[in-house]
C-alpha cells in the first residue's frame, strides 16, 4: 500500500556494546531476580537490557526515513530477544509454564487484531482494484474546484471516510488528489496535506474501524461500539479549528483542470455493500453473541471469497455481452479496455495487505507485552495514574503519541489496566487518536503522506503549523470533558 524512499546517512550502532552487555548478562544468575510468586525483573540487568533493546529498536523505527530500513525489522528482532530473555530466566527458576502461558496470551491478543485488520485491508484493496477510489478522485478532478474548495473537500472527505476506510488509506487517497490537481504548488500541497492528516486522524478517533488504537480499545471491551460516537463532536472540533485557520492562508485561485475517464469494474458496488455487511456482522458478533469481532470479520472474508468465485465464473459471459454492446456503439476505447480485464482474485488482495504494518504491530505488541510481564508497565501505571491525575496522564500520553507511535502507547495503557472512569477511557481513545497529528511522524497517515508528497509535505512544513493543531487538540479535549462530563463518574 505504501512505498517510502529514504535518504542514507544514519550512523551505525556499535556492536561491541551489545556483546559487552550480553557478556555481563550471562554472568548474572537469574535466581537473583526471583521474588515471591512471579519474578520481578524491573531492577535486574536482564530487565535493563530488555528495555535497552526496545529503545534501540524504536530508535531505528523512528529513523526509518534516514536508514532505509522498514519499521517491522527491528521490533521483530527485539520481541524475540525480550521473550528469549524472559524464557531463559523462567526456565532457570523452574517456572517455564508461567512464561509460556504469558506469551500465548499476548500472542492471542495480537492474532485477533491482526486477522481483523487483514480482512479490513483485503476489502480496501479489493475496492481499490475495482477502481472505487480512482472513480472518486476522477470525479473531484473533473469538477474543477478552486484551491480553497479543494482544501475543504479533501479534508471533509478524509474526516468522513476514515471512520470506515481507516485513516491511512483515506489520507493516501486524498493526497493523490491534492498532488495531481495542484502539481508544482508546494505551498498549497503542504497545507492541504496537513489538513488531510489532521482530518483523517480526527475522523478515525470516533470509530472502532478508524484506527488501530480505537480497534484495540473496542476489542478490549473498554468502550462499546456505539459509545465511540460520543467522540464525534470533539473529533470534529479537532479537525475544524486548524482547518479554519489554515484556510485563511490559501489563495483563492483555480488550478488547471485535469480530466480523467475512470469507470468502475464489475462488482465494485457489491463489494462496498459486502464490506458494510462484514462490519455489521462483526458488530453483531460482539454485541449480541459476546464473541470476538474477528469472528464476524473472518466470516466477511468468506463473503468476499464467494463473490470473487462468482465474478470469475461469470467473467467470460460478462465480457461477451459488453463486447457486443461496445461494438454496436463503435466505442473502440472501451473495447480496448476490455482486453486488459483480468479475473478478480481474493488472495491477490490479501497478498497486497500492508504486511510491514502488520508485522510491526506484532513486534510492538510482543515487546510491550514482554516488558509488561517483567513488571515495567506496573511501574509506569503507578507513576502516571497514581502519581498523577488520570486526566493529565491521558492528555500527556496523547502528546507523547506524536513522537512515539500511538500503537505502543495504547497497548501499554490497555495492558496496565489503570483504574479510571469511562470518561477517561474515552479521553485516552481521543488523545491517542488525534495526538499524532501534532507532528508529521506522529501517525501512520502522516508518515504515508510524507512518502507520497515527498518534497512538498515535509516534517518542518508540518511543524510550523503545530501550534494551530495544538489549539484543535486542546479544544477537542475541552469539548469531550464538557459534553461527556457524566461519563467521568462512571467506572468500567
Amino acid at each position: 500500500m505504501l512505498t517510502l524512499h529514504h535518504d542514507p546517512g544514519q550512523p551505525r550502532v556499535s556492536r561491541g556494546w551489545l556483546f559487552l552487555l550480553a557478556a555481563v548478562l550471562l554472568c548474572v544468575s537469574p535466581t537473583a531476580f526471583a521474588v515471591t510468586g512471579d519474578i520481578d525483573l524491573t531492577t535486574s540487568v536482564v530487565g535493563f537490557f530488555a528495555v535497552a533493546i526496545f529503545v534501540l529498536a524504536y530508535a531505528l523505527v523512528m529513523a526509518e526515513e534516514k536508514i532505509h530500513m522498514r519499521k517491522s525489522k527491528p521490533v521483530l528482532v527485539a520481541a524475540g530477544i525480550i521473550w528469549g530473555l524472559i524464557g531463559w530466566v523462567y526456565v532457570q527458576n523452574g517456572m517455564s509454564e508461567t512464561s509460556e502461558h504469558a506469551f500465548r496470551v499476548t500472542l492471542l491478543e495480537f492474532t485477533e487484531l491482526m486477522l481483523f485488520l487483514l480482512v479490513a485491508m483485503t476489502y480496501i484493496n479489493a475496492m481499490e482494484e475495482r477502481r472505487v477510489f480512482d472513480a472518486l478522485r476522477s470525479w473531484m478532478l473533473r469538477k474543477g474546484f478552486n484551491y480553497r474548495t479543494l482544501f475543504w473537500l479533501t479534508g471533509g472527505l478524509a474526516f468522513v471516510l476514515s471512520p470506515i476506510a481507516d485513516n491511512l488509506t483515506t489520507a493516501l487517497l486524498m493526497c493523490a488528489v491534492i498532488t495531481k490537481v495542484a502539481e508544482g504548488d508546494k505551498r498549497f500541497i503542504n497545507l492541504a496535506c496537513i489538513n488531510v492528516v489532521v482530518a483523517a486522524n480526527a475522523g478515525g478517533a470516533f470509530s472502532p474501524f478508524g484506527d488501530i488504537t480505537t480497534l484495540m480499545v473496542w476489542q478490549a471491551g473498554m468502550v462499546a461500539f456505539q459509545e465511540f460516537f460520543v467522540l464525534f463532536l470533539p473529533s470534529l472540533v479537532n479537525f475544524l479549528i486548524p482547518a479554519i485557520i489554515m484556510s485563511a492562508f490559501i489563495k483563492d485561485e483555480k488550478p488547471a483542470s485535469v480530466y480523467e475517464d475512470v469507470w468502475l469494474k464489475r462488482g465494485a458496488r457489491r463489494i462496498i455493500a459486502l464490506f458494510l455487511l462484514t462490519i455489521t456482522t462483526a458488530v453483531l458478533c460482539h454485541t449480541l453473541l459476546h464473541l470476538p469481532p474477528v469472528l464476524g470479520m473472518m466470516t466477511g472474508l468468506g463473503y468476499l471469497q464467494f463473490f470473487g468465485y462468482y465474478l470469475r465464473r461469470t467473467l467470460p459471459r460478462s465480457l461477451e455481452r459488453k463486447r457486443e454492446r461496445y461494438s454496436r456503439r463503435g466505442d473502440n476505447k472501451k473495447l480496448e479496455q476490455l482486453g486488459s480485464v483480468v479475473p478478480f482474485d481474493v488472495f491477490n488482495r490479501v497478498a497486497r495487505a500492508e504486511w510491514d504494518t502488520l508485522l510491526f504491530f506484532y513486534g510492538v505488541v510482543m515487546c510491550v507485552g514482554g516488558l509488561g510481564f517483567m513488571g515495567y508497565l506496573g511501574l509506569l501505571s503507578d507513576a502516571l495514574y497514581t502519581g498523577w491525575n488520570a486526566t493529565w496522564a491521558n492528555i500527556v500520553l496523547g502528546v507523547v503519541s506524536a513522537v512515539v507511535d500511538n500503537i505502543p502507547v495504547m497497548f501499554a495503557v490497555l495492558t496496565m489496566q489503570p483504574e479510571m472512569s469511562h470518561g477517561h477511557w474515552l479521553l485516552i481513545t481521543l488523545t491517542a487518536g488525534v495526538g499524532g497529528s501534532l507532528l508529521s511522524i506522529g501517525s501512520a497517515a502522516g508518515v504515508a503522506v510524507m512518502g507520497q508528497a515527498r518534497g512538498a509535505y515535509t516534517f518542518m512544513g508540518h511543524l510550523r503549523w503545530a501550534p494551530v493543531i495544538m489549539l484543535g487538540y486542546i479544544a477537542s479535549i475541552a469539548v469531550h470533558m464538557w459534553l461527556n462530563a457524566a461519563s467521568f463518574t462512571q467506572f468500567h
